[in-house]
This record gives structure tokens, sequence and C-alpha cells, in this order.
């Protein structure tokens, strides 16, 4: 079949856009990260005077960081409608976050929908890969205190005890309020198969659009988060809570993503933005976490009928194009949400001026010693 010359137009438009956003995106981040690293190198003293406002100010700049990265994919018109419960009602309460995940578009979608919840994504945690380790943001997660965990089981053992020391050691001493993972443990698309046939041979119900999830980072970081009021763990177990005066987790976010005809966006199509706007869809369902069993058996339960539940809402908005209303609503409510084009050409103005800044600041010391 013969190409046509609009057609051949429209390839080339589109392969020279990808080169051009790939560019700016090598760009961005030649500059925005080493600029993150030496603020924060700078405030070393600040932190040994004042750890609270060292961390309030890395805050600031780890949001501008993932905010740099959403309007990658904002720009390109991929944007995000929300449904379900609104989270801005408990962005300054300790939570935490289950995430569906089917590609590495999903961190992407969430650096963007979370933007414009408060505080949220400078108080955030991570839970990722070790994989994102090695990555060019590795640097910044390390230094932010996101926790990369090794999955399998020759590691499950070695790494839930490594996060529980790691929650214990940073969460609350750097003042996190969420902290987001992905319970099943890996991509849809890798993990369904080995989930359906457990699934088969436990009686489970089969799913298609999530796998089952699993069981041991959850546990982990509600015994070592969840205020001892609120599980019956005793006081002496949580003394960095009472020490820090927090209330503890107070709310599990359950959070689905729901790409249309189930075509998820990778990060490759949030960078070089080929593929045509497409709006993501993520829906929040928000539980108190006493409402959430402590006891492994019951807690495993708990966490299969939330993933049940997933694939109902999944199995609804690829019939539809829609979720569901909520129980007692007769009529779902979508809200859209939204960026401010003028903030982050700021926010990026100021990453290549940090660039430039500290280009001369090592021209200049160079000069100096040579």
């Amino acid at each position: 079949m013969a190409v046509t010359l609009e057609q051949a137009q429209r390839v080339g438009y589109t392969c020279l856009k990808a080169l051009l956003r790939f560019a700016f995106m090598v760009a961005n981040n030649l500059v925005a990260i080493p600029s993150y690293v030496l603020y924060l190198i700078m405030l070393q003293p600040l932190r040994m005077l004042d750890s609270k406002s060292f961390w309030y100010i890395e805050g600031v700049l780890f949001k501008w960081l993932l905010a740099m990265v959403a309007s990658w994919g904002w720009w390109a018109g991929y944007t995000v409608v929300e449904w379900g419960d609104d989270v801005k009602a408990v962005s300054e309460d300790e939570a935490m976050v289950l995430v569906n995940h089917q590609a590495t578009g999903d961190v992407c979608t969430l650096m963007m929908c979370l933007q414009d919840k408060g505080t949220v994504v400078r108080q955030m945690m991570w839970l990722m890969d070790h994989i994102f380790k090695y990555t060019n943001f590795g640097i910044v997660s390390l230094i932010h205190g996101d926790f990369f965990i090794r999955q399998g089981r020759a590691h499950r053992d070695q790494q839930l005890a490594l996060l529980k020391e790691h929650l214990e050691k940073y969460y609350r001493s750097r003042n996190r309020k969420w902290i987001v993972l992905f319970p099943e443990g890996g991509f849809l698309r890798k993990r369904r198969e080995t989930s359906q046939a457990f699934a088969k041979k436990n009686n489970l119900p089969f799913l298609k659009h999530v796998t089952l999830p699993r069981l041991g980072a959850t546990q982990v970081i509600l015994k070592t988060l969840v205020a001892p009021q609120e599980n019956g763990t005793p006081v002496g177990r949580e003394a960095v809570i009472k020490e820090s005066k927090s209330k503890g987790l107070q709310w599990v976010i359950d959070t689905t993503i729901a790409y249309p005809k189930g075509e998820p966006i990778d990060i490759q199509t949030w960078i070089l933005g080929y593929r045509q706007p497409t709006v993501t869809h993520v829906h929040y369902r928000i539980f108190p976490v006493k409402d959430v069993p402590a006891e492994p058996e019951a807690l495993t339960n708990w966490l299969y009928e939330r993933f049940i539940e997933k694939e109902d809402l999944l199995s609804h908005f690829y019939e539809t194009g829609a979720f569901p209303p909520l129980q007692g609503q007769t009529k779902a409510v979508s809200r859209e949400m939204t960026l401010s084009n003028l903030w982050l050409v700021g926010i990026q103005s100021l990453a290549f001026l940090s660039g430039g800044m500290w280009y001369c600041i090592f021209q200049y010391f160079y000069h100096c010693l040579f």
C-alpha cells in the first residue's frame, strides 16, 4: 500500500516532535537533577541545625522535579480525570496509597494527579522496584528517602525487614505523610498468568484487569505506622509515633488507574509524546485504617477484596468509558485534574537558570584554582 504525502508528513512531524521532546527531557535532566543535589549539599549545615526546615526545602524541590516529569505528559495532551472519593480531604493526614500496576506510566500519572493535592507530593514516600535505583531519577529518590524493594521469594523476608527498618528511620524523621505502593509486585502483563494460576489453585476469583496482591509490604507498613490506639500494638513498640506526636497512619486510599481501551502509557510514550492525546482515569476509595484488619489472614482477605473490586471497576470502565457511582450516589461524578502552564514554565525556567548558575560557579572556581 502506497504511502501518501500527507501520511509521510504526519510521520515526519511525529518523529521530529519526539526527537525534540527527547532532547528537551535530556537537557531538563542534566540541569534539574544535579541542581537538586547541589542545593541539598549546600544546605547540609541547615540539616544539622534545623532538620525540619531542611526536609521542608527538600520536599519543595522534590515536588518541583516531579512536576517537571508531569509536564512532559501534560504538554503532550496526556491528562487525568479523577473519580470516586476526594482525596484532598485527607491530604494533610497520613495515608497509605494502594495502586494497581500496568506500566511505567502509572508512576508518571501519579506524579501528575497528586500535584494539586496540597503538601502530598513533597511529603510522600514511594516503594518501587530496586531497578529504578539505577535510573536517572535514582539519586533523587535515594536522597528523598524512597524505598527500593527487590522482588522474589528468595529476598522477601530480608526486604520486609529492611522496609520496617527504613520506615522507622526515615518516615517520621523526614515528616512523610503518604506512602505509595503497588501491591501486585509487578506489571499486569508480567504477573497475570501466574496470578490466575494461583487463583485457580486456591479457588479465588479469576481476574483479567488486575492480579492478586501480595501481603508483605502492606502488613509491614500497617504494623510500623499505625498508632497503638488504632491497632492495639503496645505503646513501647511505637515510641517513634509518640515522640513525634503523630496520629499515625489514618487512611488507606485504594487507587485504580484505567487507560482507554486498556492500553497503558509507558515512560517512553510519556517522554516522546508520539501517542495521540489521551485521558487517563483515576478512581479513589478512602478507608479508615481502623477498619483494616491487622491479622495476616484477615488482612489478606481484605486486600483480595480490594483488588476484586478493582477488577469490577475496570470491567465497568472498559464497557462504559466511566467508573460506576459510589455507594449512595445515583450518578458517578468525575473531576478533571488541571495543571497551571504558567507554573510549569516557571519551574522549568528555574531549573535551567539553576543549571546556568551552577555552571558559572564551577567555572569561577576552576579559573581561580587553575
